[in-house]
């Protein structure tokens, strides 16, 4: 399959089956996401794979509203990142974010990148509540997780009457 095509099947995807991610399939997502391009290569983002299904479902509790599949996934990835190494940490971990998510679809794995930066649980920063649950520093920080997992409900790939190609403007 071309990137292209790739990327017009990639689509979010919130229901998962019970189908286990293999160490092949999961050790090729990884490897996505080590490739992934950083500012100045500084490679500040680390890579937290989470199966513990009780892990899963405290994650899935991270953040008001768009967590819950979580608790639904095979495994997730959490994208930390060393706000010490790199003040790109945002760019940098949505790139490896947005590969992972690229070549879970080359491997058809449903995933979901689910935000945490910016987002709140009760009013928490769901960043300070997802270090807690991973005790991690507090200079780590995190812009998502990717959630994967199997799945029998992905959604159809784009097509080209999805793409607004309004929003492209030439300058002469």
């Amino acid at each position: 399959m071309s990137l292209i095509d790739v990327m017009f099947k990639r689509r979010s995807t919130r229901n998962f089956n019970d189908e286990n991610i293999s160490k092949d399939e999961l050790d090729l997502i990884l490897k996505s996401a080590l490739l992934a391009p950083t500012s100045m290569n500084r490679k500040p983002c680390n890579f937290m794979v989470v199966e513990r299904t009780e892990t899963l479902k405290e994650l899935s509790k991270s953040k008001d509203h768009g967590a819950d599949l979580i608790a639904g996934a095979n495994k997730a990835i959490v994208v930390v990142a060393d706000s010490m190494v790199a003040d790109t940490w945002i760019e940098d971990s949505s790139i490896a974010l947005t590969h992972m998510h690229l070549m879970a679809t080359e491997l058809d794995i449903g995933s979901c990148w689910v935000q945490i930066h910016l987002r709140s649980k009760d009013g928490k920063d769901s960043e300070e509540i997802v270090r807690d649950i991973l005790k991690i520093d507090g200079h780590y920080r995190i812009v998502g997780i990717l959630a994967l997992g199997h799945s029998d409900n992905i959604p159809k790939p784009h097509d080209e009457s999805d793409l607004d190609k309004n929003k492209i403007h030439f300058l002469v």
